[in-house]
C-alpha cells in the first residue's frame, strides 16, 4: 500500500497545527506569502526576526526531514524553464488574490471566512485548469 497519503495527512496536520499556534500567539494569519512579502516591501520590519525564522523553517524543516526519512517521489518536469515560469506565476497570483493557500486556504477557510473561500476555490480551479490544458491538452507537463 502507498505512503503517500499519510505523508501529506500529516503534513496537512502539522500545516493546520503551525497556523493555529501562530494565530493563538500572535494574533495574525499564518500566511507564508504576506510573511515573505512584508520582508520584500518593509512593511514587516518591526517583526523582521520573527519572519525569518519562519522563512528559515519554511526551507530548512522539509531539508531535514527528506534526510532523515528520505524524500518523497516527485513527478517535477525536468523543464527548468516550465518551473521558472511556474513560480512567478504562483507569485503573481498571490500578489492579485491578496494571500496565497495558507493564509487563504489553510486559515482562511478554517475561520469560515467568505473571502478565503472564494480565493480557494479560485485557484484550485485554475490549477486544475492548468493541469487540464498543459498535461492533457498541449502534453508540455508529462
Amino acid at each position: 500500500m502507498p505512503i503517500d497519503w499519510i505523508y501529506g495527512l500529516l503534513g496537512g496536520l502539522l500545516i493546520g497545527a503551525a497556523g493555529a499556534v501562530f494565530l493563538l500567539a500572535n494574533g495574525r494569519i499564518m500566511g507564508a506569502s504576506g510573511i515573505i512579502g512584508g520582508l520584500v516591501d518593509g512593511t514587516g520590519r518591526h517583526n523582521k526576526t520573527e519572519r525569518l525564522s519562519f522563512l528559515a523553517a519554511l526551507i530548512f524543516v522539509p531539508f531535514v526531514l527528506a534526510f532523515v526519512f528520505g524524500g518523497a517521489q516527485t513527478y517535477l518536469t525536468g523543464n527548468i524553464g516550465l518551473v521558472i515560469i511556474g513560480g512567478l506565476l504562483v507569485g503573481l497570483g498571490t500578489r492579485l488574490a491578496n494571500g496565497c493557500t495558507s493564509g487563504h486556504g489553510v486559515c482562511g477557510i478554517s475561520r469560515l471566512s467568505v473571502r478565503g473561500i472564494v480565493a480557494t476555490l479560485f485557484y484550485i480551479g485554475a490549477g486544475a485548469v492548468t493541469v487540464l490544458l498543459f498535461k492533457h491538452t498541449l502534453g508540455i507537463i508529462a
